[in-house]
């Protein structure tokens, strides 16, 4: 986009300053990559695996929130030294708790009135008209009210934050655009192809958020003068050619033993070797750690191997499927680490991994447009010193980069 041209005033921010690729944590996911940015840690750090995870001893499923967060935040670090961070539309951040400073929650926030910290916000927030995100399942089917949607909300993040410019008093204020997460998911078509129909209206959205940056660096030059400006990406993004079912190869190759259909992994049995959580974590059924436990600590190495090899070898039309097997001992460090997946697959782009339990088929139709991708991020500093000797840039590098800008080191 700003090699096209479409977005001059981001364009012009990167001339200035740097713009450096970044990596992700694994799986390479929101929740999991707003919860690195927040705390600095890879999830073996902060305790956050997935939208999904499993309850204790279980193969029921739990659903992590911002409770979950194992580990204190950057605003927390800040508000240690009296600084104050006003944040808007941070995802995984639901419900709401306080920070040094203000706190509006993000995708997968479930009400308003729990995305606010201090509530006595809310009412603000009301008036406006704020609402947390689009109805996906409705913008997904109808292009135009997703083009309507994009718009209203980011008007909606605008007005919020001209309001809490002036309202709060401020060391770091972050705000997250979710939108163009969306209209990758539901119209990557529409930008690769020119005689898309709605082509035009997926740069304009981008314009439109080219403009939005745009009024941030007026108001922060007039307010800061240059320096601690940036702009990242908590993943990258590519079109999507099908979907595999991760847990469909598994039972394929006899690591799963689920009954066909099943609409969770509670069904599973003592012949189950290894099954996965969305979208590439596979576990192994451990003695002790699930119900129905078979894989004894002697077992786990040589069928890490086993299964590194069924899914090195998976291909559709002669085209190797995964890029990157992972171990979780590779992948995570710190006190969670041994509650996080044993194995972790890196897709080649175009297939889009999943990990639903009852899938027949293991290569099937997308559902999306887009799909995430780990190591196509990037980190836009306005001061090119920030980054200058960042080497192989990481999103656990990134917070560190922006404390350090504000003299803060964590």
């Amino acid at each position: 986009m700003i090699e096209s041209g479409v977005m001059p005033k981001t364009g012009a921010i990167a001339s200035r300053g740097r713009i450096a690729p970044m990596t992700v944590s694994l799986p390479e996911i929101s929740s999991v990559s707003w919860s690195t940015f927040m705390t600095g840690k890879d999830p073996g750090g902060h305790g956050i695996f997935g939208f999904t995870d499993f309850k204790d001893s279980s193969y029921a499923l739990r659903y992590p929130s911002f409770r979950d967060l194992g580990t204190r935040t950057i605003w927390d670090a800040l508000g240690e030294r009296g600084m104050r961070s006003v944040v808007i539309n941070q995802p995984a951040t639901y419900p709401a708790r306080p920070i040094p400073g203000l706190l509006i929650s993000g995708f997968v926030a479930l009400e308003l009135e729990k995305a606010v910290s201090p509530v006595s916000y809310l009412p603000t927030l009301k008036r406006m008209g704020y609402e947390i995100d689009l109805d996906a399942a409705r913008c997904k089917e109808n292009a135009r009210e997703l083009f309507s949607s994009l718009r209203a909300l980011l008007a909606a993040r605008q007005a919020v934050l001209d309001d809490l410019w002036e309202r709060e008093s401020w060391n770091l204020m972050e705000i997250v655009v979710t939108g163009t997460d969306r209209l990758h998911h539901f119209m990557w078509d529409a930008y690769e192809d020119a005689r898309h129909p709605h082509h035009e209206d997926f740069l304009s959205y981008y314009r439109s958020v080219d403009d939005f940056i745009g009024r941030i660096l007026d108001a922060f030059q007039r307010t800061c003068g240059d320096g601690g400006f940036f702009i990242l990406s908590d993943h990258g993004f590519c079109g999507s050619r099908k979907e595999v079912n991760v847990n469909a190869v598994l039972r394929k190759e006899g690591f799963l033993d689920l009954p066909e259909g099943a609409s969770s992994l509670e069904g599973v049995t003592e012949a189950t070797k290894a099954f996965a959580l969305d979208p590439a974590r596979i576990y192994l059924n451990r003695k002790g750690a699930f119900p129905r436990g078979s894989v004894g600590t002697e077992d786990e190495r040589p069928l890490l191997e086993d299964l590194a090899a069924v899914f090195d070898a998976l291909e559709a039309g002669g085209e190797k499927i995964v890029r990157r097997i992972v171990t979780g001992d590779e992948a995570y460090s710190g006190p969670f680490a041994r509650s996080g997946p044993d194995l972790l697959l890196v897709p080649r782009n175009g297939f889009d991994l999943k990990g639903r339990p009852g899938a027949g088929e293991t290569i099937g139709d997308r559902r999306f447009q887009g799909m995430h991708t780990w190591d196509d991020a990037f980190f836009l500093s306005l001061d090119a010193s920030v980054i200058a000797d960042c080497g192989e840039l990481t999103i656990v590098d990134a917070p560190k980069r922006i404390l350090r800008s504000l003299d803060v080191e964590r």
